[in-house]
């Protein structure tokens, strides 16, 4: 399968004050995390979510950010650093066909997939990998941008994520995107 991973100085777009003018970090992931939780977050970025993510979880919680992009990473870092929440994010490299996540075995209790799975290089692998690192129960909020996936791709990736374990439970309404809430079954 084709893919393109968006390259990294994009990022400095995607997590600016003019992208919080368009969209609310806090309004897609407050329904779905609480203090104390686990969370996943593949594809962060610099951190658009990934700051709201740890604020949420609060000291309790962790966030586990994993990016392909050493300077995504570096990137991240200095932002939470500057905000205080460093020590709430586990903020990793990954490899081009893993996210490096099986040591969460069974701990994750949310994961952000926010415009991140077309990005895969396989929309099976990364489901399995996020429902080995899950807990029964838990939830994945799987979110792509309406202009980059055509909904038969959409429909492709709910199959993927079906297959590895994951029910649909809503689809919620987010702008200029295609949204499924999942749970781990």
């Amino acid at each position: 399968m084709n893919h393109r991973v968006c390259p990294w100085w994009l990022g400095y777009l995607l997590a600016s004050p003019v992208r919080r003018l368009l969209q609310q970090s806090e309004e897609v992931v407050a329904p779905y995390v609480k203090p104390g939780m686990t969370v996943l977050e593949p594809g962060p970025g610099m951190g658009f979510f990934t700051l709201e993510l740890a604020r949420r979880v609060g000291s309790d919680g962790r966030v586990v950010a994993v990016d392909v992009q050493p300077k995504m990473i570096a990137a991240l870092k200095r932002r939470l650093r500057k905000n205080g929440l460093l020590p709430r994010v586990d903020a990793r490299v990954a490899s081009a066909d893993s996210m490096g996540v099986e040591d969460l075995g069974g701990r994750v209790d949310f994961t952000l997939a926010f415009a991140v799975v077309h990005e895969m290089p396989s929309a099976e692998r990364f489901f399995a990998e996020a429902a080995e690192a899950s807990r029964a129960g838990a939830g994945l909020l799987l979110v792509e941008p309406a202009g980059h996936v055509p909904p038969p791709k959409f429909a492709a990736e709910l199959e993927a994520a079906a297959r590895a374990g994951f029910a649909l439970q809503e689809r919620p309404a987010l702008r200029h995107s295609q949204a499924a809430f999942l749970t781990k079954t």
